[in-house]
């Protein structure tokens, strides 16, 4: 089994997972100011992601732009590592591709511990990514544990573009976001991912 392969249920199961999605994870987390030029390009390029309206296009002209605004806004200390191969525990199914993983060290070429979210691109049904991004989450929170570098927690997101829900993994708690982000207010979304690389930094050891 590789990431893309499980379903709720099988985590769930498998995992011992306790899920809760009634929880607005992420209320009291401020927006933050966007910049012109980013904000510009975005509006000049979007269009083309959400008309081609492919996992690829969408992945490369709408989310892999606003990663690497978030690594601009952590003044290029953390790490946004795209299409990764990620392979932790292959006879618990914890092996294949990662969408992108942003890491707590600004490391480009492989992953280095500690990772601190993983995020998946969809196309359109991005309930079909929750468990492929929570499977990732499982697989990362062991990485880092294995690594030296554990955490108290690990992020997820799965998203289209235009569309953002965000994931907590605690131990065997997962806490599906009961609120969903929209492109229209992506200054909420980079504030939550600013929030997450920033805030937590004190949790996994490194400052």
């Amino acid at each position: 089994m590789v990431y893309a392969n499980f379903t709720l249920g099988s985590l769930t199961r498998q995992f011992s997972l306790t899920l809760d999605e009634n929880i607005d994870l992420f209320a009291a987390v401020p927006a933050v100011a966007l910049r012109p030029e980013f904000q510009a390009q975005l509006t000049r390029i979007g269009p083309l992601a959400l008309r081609v309206s492919t996992e690829k296009a969408r992945s490369e002209f709408l989310i892999a732009p606003i990663l690497a605004e978030l690594w601009l806004l952590n003044e290029q200390q953390i790490g946004v590592l795209s299409g990764v191969e990620f392979d932790v525990d292959e006879a618990l199914g914890l092996t294949g591709f990662c969408g992108y993983i942003i890491t707590r060290s600004p490391e480009l070429i492989f992953v280095r511990a500690p990772i601190l979210m993983l995020v998946e691109a969809k196309n359109e049904d991005m309930k079909k990514g929750y468990a492929q991004c929570i499977a990732e989450m499982i697989a990362a929170q062991r990485f880092n544990a294995q690594e030296g570098s554990p955490t108290e927690k690990v992020y997820g997101a799965v998203t289209i573009g235009e569309k953002w829900k965000f994931m907590e993994l605690e131990g065997t708690t997962t806490r599906i976001d009961s609120h969903d982000y929209y492109i229209e207010h992506l200054d909420k979304v980079l504030g939550i991912l600013l929030h997450l690389t920033r805030d937590h930094a004190s949790t996994t050891g490194h400052a």
